[in-house]
């Protein structure tokens, strides 16, 4: 076995993964709390406490662990292997030397990659991506991530930037995004986008199953309450996740004439409402992409759900000291 371990640095959770990175197989996995309110210095501490726990909990007959893989949510600078702006930390952990403190902690190689981007490379190495050389990832919740394998490999454009696709502008005179546009993608495909229609709808009197789910809390509207009042015949809920399936749609549009994916793969929270958003996605690309043979790229949910991201770390980390990562 070659193994490698794969970690995960969420606002909320640190998750960390024993992984057998020739068949991506999870051996061991654990996780703590992030107490991201803590700082960095303390996250880290707990971050390399977690990951020699894995290693030591581990079946000690499994072998000896080469490397160590970080996903993390925001911008990164991969060469100097630093942290640059992590969304929903506090601080925002501008210039933390992110990989060089967990080699120190852990005495163990280390390499780091944006969370999307590990999620990508999980999926095409042993996920929905398999047996495809050039796909998409779409990642949606809180936010929308992405990642982009081309020609058989990661492709990360300038310090692992490209895959930022929930700010493609699909209307520039649309709602304000996070990042400072207006339209982006994430304004409407997002699970807070999602959520925010159906408060809306509420609020506005409509006849609407999920003013019953929500028993008139609307904190409790999530896109996950939506989805439910969807799948049970809510003509409004399902109107909502058309209209997000659509934007999806003509984002998808715009990447199958740029890059011409064989595969095109949604994954997280938001995606678990499955058909409501394939389906009106899958019409909008195909009306819009007219000069490729869109009919040819296929949509599908992710596979490895909430491991995809510890096993594309271990994998990044597995491809990067080994030799080197594009």
């Amino acid at each position: 076995m070659k193994l490698f371990v794969g970690c995960d640095l969420g606002g909320t959770n640190l998750r960390a993964a024993l992984v057998d990175v020739d068949n991506g197989r999870v051996i061991y996995q654990k996780a703590t709390a992030t107490l991201a309110r803590q700082g960095p210095q303390a996250v880290m501490q707990r971050m390399a406490a977690l990951i020699k726990e894995v290693i030591q909990e581990s079946d000690s007959s499994a072998g000896q662990v080469f490397g160590v893989g970080i996903g993390a949510p925001g911008l990164l600078d991969l060469e100097k292997g630093e942290t640059l702006f992590l969304t929903n930390f506090a601080g925002n952990w501008p210039h933390v030397p992110l990989r060089d403190t967990i080699q120190r902690l852990t005495s163990i190689p280390t390499a780091i990659l944006n969370d999307v981007r590990a999620i990508t490379f999980g999926e095409w190495r042993f996920g929905a991506g398999q047996g495809v050389e050039t796909m998409v990832v779409l990642a949606l919740g809180t936010g929308v991530g992405g990642g982009l394998v081309v020609n058989g490999q990661l492709h990360l454009g300038l310090s692992g930037s490209a895959g930022e696709l929930g700010h493609i502008v699909l209307d520039p005179n649309g709602p304000r995004c996070g990042c400072g546009n207006q339209g982006c993608l994430e304004v409407y495909a997002s699970g807070p986008a999602i959520a925010a229609m159906g408060m809306k709808m509420v609020a506005q009197g409509f006849a609407t199953r999920i003013a019953e789910l929500c028993e008139g809390d609307y904190n409790r509207i999530t896109a996950a309450l939506i989805a439910q009042a969807a799948q049970e015949g809510d003509a409004v809920a399902r109107e909502i996740f058309e209209r997000a399936g659509q934007a999806l749609g003509r984002a998808a549009a715009t990447l199958c004439v740029t890059l011409s994916p064989q595969r095109i793969v949604l994954t997280g929270g938001v995606a678990r409402a499955g058909v409501l958003l394939l389906e009106p996605m899958q019409q909008a690309m195909r009306q819009l992409a007219r000069v490729i043979p869109v009919e040819q790229v296929q949509i599908e949910l992710g596979k490895l759900g909430d491991q995809a991201g510890v096993i594309g770390a271990a994998c990044f980390a597995a491809q990067k000291i080994s030799g080197g990562a594009r």
